[in-house]
């Protein structure tokens, strides 16, 4: 009988440990903060500056820097009409600009926030932003003229225009004489050699379809592409070879890599922000998918804290087939951390 006993006990305490094994696993990230910004305008890309714990966020017609520490408000650079994306350029103390509605760039002084110049660029809608501190230019990819302008980020001055092989959404640098751009008609990826200033090479996406976010991992030399068809796919920037797809949520706009965790982020417009693990044997996957705010389809990563920012709003309710109004006073900017 007591051998019993002690089976039975033996066996409940096994079951217990199953039990507690078998429980959920908690969480890798949570909405950590929010940042109110004052404004009830749209908005694009964020970008974050982490040698500074600066903020710089497009809204309406405006580039509102805020402080990451503290929560608050720090500037704001006004009449950037139809802003899209900011490029940051910590070596030269210049921030850029692209503004769609007027066709140019501003550029900033990064300690002052104050305007040096207005510079128009070679084509139209100004979209994605991108600097590249291997040559100290910049450029602007311009949505309806299917072409990107070249600036010399030390004098501000215009030195080129490359033909594109369709409408260029977002870009990334590999900082040694790279750049990549995503073709949202096209389903492409272009690839501009920056000491000749041409585009070397265009890869399809397939299977993904209308990309728009694009991150690169720079030591494994992996883009990770984000596409309208619900797929993130993840390429070999030396060859042009998908590597493989993973699916993510709907209304994607941006992606984000974090160098140090190995892991890509998807903002998905439908309130999710989907999480890729990028692992040793060139094995990808997707480990998570936080709830964040309907809206929030850009992202910006702070490699040293590791933590994300997602900007959104809330809306008031459809009237017709009008877009609907952002609701006054609910836009915001999520931060998100890693769970401890």
């Amino acid at each position: 009988m007591k051998k019993l006993a002690s089976f039975i006990s033996l066996i409940s305490l096994f079951a217990a440990a199953l039990s507690v094994n078998a429980q959920p696993v908690q969480p890798g990230y949570k909405i950590s903060n929010r940042i109110h910004l004052e404004g009830d305008g749209g908005w694009d890309y964020l970008t974050v500056d982490p040698a500074t714990d600066r903020l710089f966020v497009s809204h309406s017609t405006m580039v509102q820097v805020a402080d990451i520490q503290k929560g608050t408000l720090l500037a704001t650079i006004a009449d950037t009409k139809g802003v899209h994306g900011i490029a940051l350029a910590a070596d030269l103390n210049k921030g850029f600009i692209s503004c769609g509605k007027d066709s140019s760039v501003v550029v900033f002084d990064l300690t002052s926030y104050k305007v040096i110049e207005r510079v128009k660029v070679t084509g139209a809608n100004p979209d994605a932003i991108l600097y590249d501190p291997y040559k100290k230019i910049v450029f602007t990819f311009n949505g309806r003229s299917a072409n990107t302008t070249v600036l010399d980020a030390t004098t501000n001055k215009v030195i080129a225009t490359i033909p594109l092989d369709g409408k260029p959404e977002f870009a990334v640098s590999d900082k040694k004489g790279k750049v990549y751009v995503n073709n949202e008609d096209k389903s492409l990826v272009n690839v501009i050699n920056t000491n000749t200033l041409k585009v070397e090479n265009s890869w399809s996406l397939a299977p993904g379809e209308e990309p728009s976010g694009l991150a690169l991992d720079n030591e494994t030399h992996r883009l990770f592409m984000v596409c309208s068809n619900k797929l993130m796919v993840v390429m070999n920037a030396l060859t042009g070879k998908v590597i493989t797809t993973l699916p993510i949520g709907d209304r994607c706009d941006g992606v984000a890599f974090d160098p140090a965790t190995k892991r890509a982020f998807s903002s998905n417009g439908d309130g999710t922000m989907t999480v890729v693990q990028e692992n040793a044997n060139d094995t990808y996957t997707e480990i998570e998918n936080v709830i964040t705010q309907k809206s929030a389809r850009t992202i910006a990563c702070n490699p040293i804290t590791h933590k994300l920012y997602l900007t959104a709003a809330e809306f008031e309710a459809p009237v017709g087939n009008a877009r609907p109004a952002i609701k006054p006073g609910t836009f915001t900017v999520l931060e998100i951390e890693p769970v401890k």
